[in-house]
Protein backbone atom coordinates (compact mmCIF):
# COMPACT_ATOMS: atom_id res chain seq x y z
CA UNK A 1 0.00 0.00 0.00
CA UNK A 2 1.45 3.50 -0.67
CA UNK A 3 0.95 6.39 1.79
CA UNK A 4 -1.86 7.94 -0.09
CA UNK A 5 -3.60 4.55 0.64
CA UNK A 6 -3.72 5.16 4.31
CA UNK A 7 -3.73 9.27 4.77
CA UNK A 8 -6.05 10.40 7.02
CA UNK A 9 -6.63 13.30 5.53
CA UNK A 10 -6.89 11.72 1.64
CA UNK A 11 -10.44 12.54 1.16
CA UNK A 12 -10.12 16.29 2.10
CA UNK A 13 -6.76 17.59 0.77
CA UNK A 14 -6.16 18.66 -3.01
CA UNK A 15 -5.35 15.47 -3.71
CA UNK A 16 -8.92 13.99 -3.53
CA UNK A 17 -9.51 15.45 -6.61
CA UNK A 18 -7.07 12.50 -8.44
CA UNK A 19 -7.98 8.74 -8.87
CA UNK A 20 -5.75 5.85 -7.81
CA UNK A 21 -3.61 5.67 -10.65
CA UNK A 22 -2.62 8.98 -10.25
CA UNK A 23 -2.62 9.05 -6.33
CA UNK A 24 0.10 6.70 -7.18
CA UNK A 25 1.92 8.76 -9.78
CA UNK A 26 1.77 11.32 -6.84
CA UNK A 27 2.96 9.44 -4.39
CA UNK A 28 5.88 8.54 -6.33
CA UNK A 29 6.88 11.94 -6.01
CA UNK A 30 6.22 12.70 -1.99
CA UNK A 31 8.02 11.92 1.15
CA UNK A 32 6.66 11.52 4.50
CA UNK A 33 8.03 14.06 7.22
CA UNK A 34 7.69 14.24 10.94
CA UNK A 35 8.64 17.41 12.49
CA UNK A 36 9.10 18.32 16.01
CA UNK A 37 7.24 21.11 17.97
CA UNK A 38 9.01 24.52 16.86
CA UNK A 39 10.91 23.06 13.83
CA UNK A 40 10.67 25.11 11.04
CA UNK A 41 9.73 23.41 7.46
CA UNK A 42 9.98 26.66 5.17
CA UNK A 43 12.10 29.79 6.00
CA UNK A 44 10.79 33.45 4.81
CA UNK A 45 12.86 34.58 1.75
CA UNK A 46 14.48 31.06 0.71
CA UNK A 47 14.06 29.58 -2.42
CA UNK A 48 10.92 27.93 -3.07
CA UNK A 49 11.78 24.55 -3.06
CA UNK A 50 8.97 22.33 -1.21
CA UNK A 51 5.20 22.43 -1.05
CA UNK A 52 3.26 20.30 1.45
CA UNK A 53 -0.09 18.48 2.36
CA UNK A 54 -0.25 18.21 6.20
CA UNK A 55 -1.78 15.05 7.40
CA UNK A 56 -1.24 15.43 11.08
CA UNK A 57 -0.50 18.57 13.39
CA UNK A 58 -0.76 22.28 13.41
CA UNK A 59 1.64 24.74 12.17
CA UNK A 60 2.27 28.75 12.18
CA UNK A 61 3.27 31.01 8.77
CA UNK A 62 5.23 33.65 10.10
CA UNK A 63 7.04 36.85 9.15
CA UNK A 64 10.00 38.96 10.46
CA UNK A 65 9.28 42.54 11.20
CA UNK A 66 12.27 45.34 10.49
CA UNK A 67 12.49 45.70 14.50
CA UNK A 68 13.49 41.35 14.42
CA UNK A 69 9.81 40.77 15.98
CA UNK A 70 8.04 38.02 14.57
CA UNK A 71 4.21 38.37 13.16
CA UNK A 72 2.13 35.19 12.60
CA UNK A 73 0.07 35.66 9.79
CA UNK A 74 -1.64 32.05 9.25
CA UNK A 75 -2.12 29.09 10.77
CA UNK A 76 -2.24 25.88 8.97
CA UNK A 77 -4.17 22.25 10.08
CA UNK A 78 -4.39 18.56 8.57
CA UNK A 79 -5.96 18.50 4.71
CA UNK A 80 -4.07 21.96 4.37
CA UNK A 81 -2.19 22.85 1.70
CA UNK A 82 1.63 24.56 2.70
CA UNK A 83 4.07 26.23 -0.07
CA UNK A 84 3.70 28.18 -3.06
CA UNK A 85 3.88 26.47 -6.53
CA UNK A 86 4.61 28.02 -9.72
CA UNK A 87 6.28 30.83 -7.68
CA UNK A 88 10.68 31.40 -7.02
CA UNK A 89 10.39 32.24 -3.37
CA UNK A 90 8.90 31.87 0.17
CA UNK A 91 6.71 34.98 1.50
CA UNK A 92 6.51 33.22 4.86
CA UNK A 93 8.35 30.78 7.16
CA UNK A 94 6.36 27.80 8.27
CA UNK A 95 7.06 26.37 11.73
CA UNK A 96 5.23 23.31 13.67
CA UNK A 97 3.43 24.61 16.84
CA UNK A 98 2.21 21.28 17.62
CA UNK A 99 4.04 18.16 16.70
CA UNK A 100 3.39 16.88 13.24
CA UNK A 101 3.14 15.24 9.90
CA UNK A 102 3.34 16.37 6.13
CA UNK A 103 3.31 14.92 2.86
CA UNK A 104 6.67 16.57 1.33
CA UNK A 105 7.16 17.13 -2.23
CA UNK A 106 9.79 18.87 -4.78
CA UNK A 107 7.88 22.62 -5.95
CA UNK A 108 9.40 21.39 -9.66
CA UNK A 109 8.02 18.34 -9.49
CA UNK A 110 4.75 18.93 -8.02
CA UNK A 111 4.44 21.99 -10.82
CA UNK A 112 4.85 19.86 -13.48
CA UNK A 113 2.67 17.39 -11.97
CA UNK A 114 -0.16 19.46 -11.42
CA UNK A 115 0.46 21.23 -15.18
CA UNK A 116 -0.85 17.12 -16.43
CA UNK A 117 -3.43 17.06 -13.86
CA UNK A 118 -6.32 20.04 -14.64
CA UNK A 119 -8.37 18.68 -11.65
CA UNK A 120 -5.76 19.34 -9.04
CA UNK A 121 -4.81 22.36 -10.17
CA UNK A 122 -8.40 23.37 -10.34
CA UNK A 123 -8.40 21.98 -6.48
CA UNK A 124 -5.43 24.29 -5.81
CA UNK A 125 -7.25 27.54 -7.47
CA UNK A 126 -10.55 26.42 -4.83
CA UNK A 127 -8.11 26.48 -1.78
CA UNK A 128 -6.01 29.88 -2.35
CA UNK A 129 -9.75 31.62 -3.33
CA UNK A 130 -10.88 29.83 0.02
CA UNK A 131 -7.86 31.08 2.12
CA UNK A 132 -8.44 34.93 0.02
CA UNK A 133 -11.74 35.06 2.07
CA UNK A 134 -10.23 34.22 5.11
CA UNK A 135 -7.33 36.60 4.47
CA UNK A 136 -10.32 39.37 4.18
CA UNK A 137 -12.12 38.58 7.17
CA UNK A 138 -8.95 38.07 9.14
CA UNK A 139 -8.46 41.85 8.01
CA UNK A 140 -12.00 42.70 9.05
CA UNK A 141 -11.19 41.02 12.45
CA UNK A 142 -7.57 43.22 13.11
CA UNK A 143 -8.64 46.28 11.74
CA UNK A 144 -12.47 46.88 12.83
CA UNK A 145 -13.47 44.48 16.05
CA UNK A 146 -13.02 45.33 19.77
CA UNK A 147 -10.66 42.77 22.24
CA UNK A 148 -13.58 40.99 23.16
CA UNK A 149 -14.81 40.66 19.37
CA UNK A 150 -11.25 39.62 18.68
CA UNK A 151 -10.78 36.83 21.42
CA UNK A 152 -14.44 35.14 20.51
CA UNK A 153 -13.98 35.60 17.16
CA UNK A 154 -10.31 33.61 17.00
CA UNK A 155 -11.83 30.75 19.44
CA UNK A 156 -14.57 30.35 17.10
CA UNK A 157 -11.76 29.70 14.52
CA UNK A 158 -9.70 27.65 16.12
CA UNK A 159 -12.97 25.51 17.14
CA UNK A 160 -14.27 25.20 13.83
CA UNK A 161 -11.06 23.37 13.15
CA UNK A 162 -10.39 22.01 16.33
CA UNK A 163 -13.21 20.85 17.97
CA UNK A 164 -13.88 17.39 19.25
CA UNK A 165 -17.41 16.54 20.02
CA UNK A 166 -18.16 16.38 23.90
CA UNK A 167 -21.64 16.00 26.12
CA UNK A 168 -24.43 18.44 25.88
CA UNK A 169 -25.39 21.24 28.60
CA UNK A 170 -28.42 20.66 30.73
CA UNK A 171 -29.30 23.28 27.88
CA UNK A 172 -29.03 21.07 25.09
CA UNK A 173 -26.04 23.14 23.65
CA UNK A 174 -23.26 20.81 22.49
CA UNK A 175 -20.18 21.34 24.47
CA UNK A 176 -17.13 21.87 22.14
CA UNK A 177 -13.42 20.88 23.57
CA UNK A 178 -10.29 21.89 21.71
CA UNK A 179 -6.86 22.22 22.60
CA UNK A 180 -5.19 25.41 21.38
CA UNK A 181 -1.74 25.39 20.04
CA UNK A 182 -1.25 28.80 21.04
CA UNK A 183 0.67 29.92 23.95
CA UNK A 184 -1.13 33.70 25.88
CA UNK A 185 1.60 35.73 23.94
CA UNK A 186 0.95 34.13 20.50
CA UNK A 187 -2.57 34.54 20.63
CA UNK A 188 -1.88 38.50 21.57
CA UNK A 189 0.68 38.77 18.59
CA UNK A 190 -1.75 37.20 16.37
CA UNK A 191 -4.91 39.50 16.93
CA UNK A 192 -2.86 42.47 17.89
CA UNK A 193 -3.30 42.57 21.63
CA UNK A 194 -1.32 42.57 24.64
CA UNK A 195 -0.65 39.09 26.31
CA UNK A 196 -2.55 41.00 29.70
CA UNK A 197 -5.45 42.09 27.01
CA UNK A 198 -6.24 38.14 26.15
CA UNK A 199 -6.24 36.91 29.68
CA UNK A 200 -9.19 39.19 30.47
CA UNK A 201 -10.62 38.36 28.17
CA UNK A 202 -10.64 34.85 28.31
CA UNK A 203 -11.49 34.88 31.90
CA UNK A 204 -14.28 37.12 31.15
CA UNK A 205 -15.47 34.81 29.13
CA UNK A 206 -15.05 31.87 31.73
CA UNK A 207 -16.85 34.12 34.28
CA UNK A 208 -19.70 34.55 31.71
CA UNK A 209 -20.04 30.97 31.47
CA UNK A 210 -19.49 31.25 27.87
CA UNK A 211 -15.93 28.79 27.98
CA UNK A 212 -14.49 26.96 30.23
CA UNK A 213 -10.36 26.76 30.84
CA UNK A 214 -9.39 23.49 32.50
CA UNK A 215 -6.05 24.28 31.98
CA UNK A 216 -3.79 26.77 30.27
CA UNK A 217 -3.93 25.96 26.79
CA UNK A 218 -7.77 23.70 26.85
CA UNK A 219 -10.91 25.26 26.18
CA UNK A 220 -14.46 24.19 26.21
CA UNK A 221 -16.77 26.29 24.30
CA UNK A 222 -20.16 25.52 26.63
CA UNK A 223 -22.45 28.23 25.12
CA UNK A 224 -21.59 28.56 21.52
CA UNK A 225 -24.26 31.31 20.74
CA UNK A 226 -23.33 33.87 23.46
CA UNK A 227 -19.22 33.48 21.70
CA UNK A 228 -20.68 33.92 18.34
CA UNK A 229 -22.68 36.83 19.97
CA UNK A 230 -20.07 38.17 21.68
CA UNK A 231 -17.66 37.71 18.08
CA UNK A 232 -19.93 39.90 16.36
Amino acid sequence: MSACDTCVVRNRAICSALDSEELAALNAIGRRRNLEAGESLMWEGEDSVLVANVVEGVLKLSTGTEDGREQIVGVVYPSDFIGRPFGSTTGHGVTALTDARVCVFSRRDFDAFARQHPALEHKLLQRTLAELDRTRNWMLLLGRKSAGEKVASFLIDMSQRLVQPGCATPEGDAVQRFTLPFSRQQIADVLGLTIETVSRQFTRLKSDGTIDLPSRREVIIVNRQALAAEAG
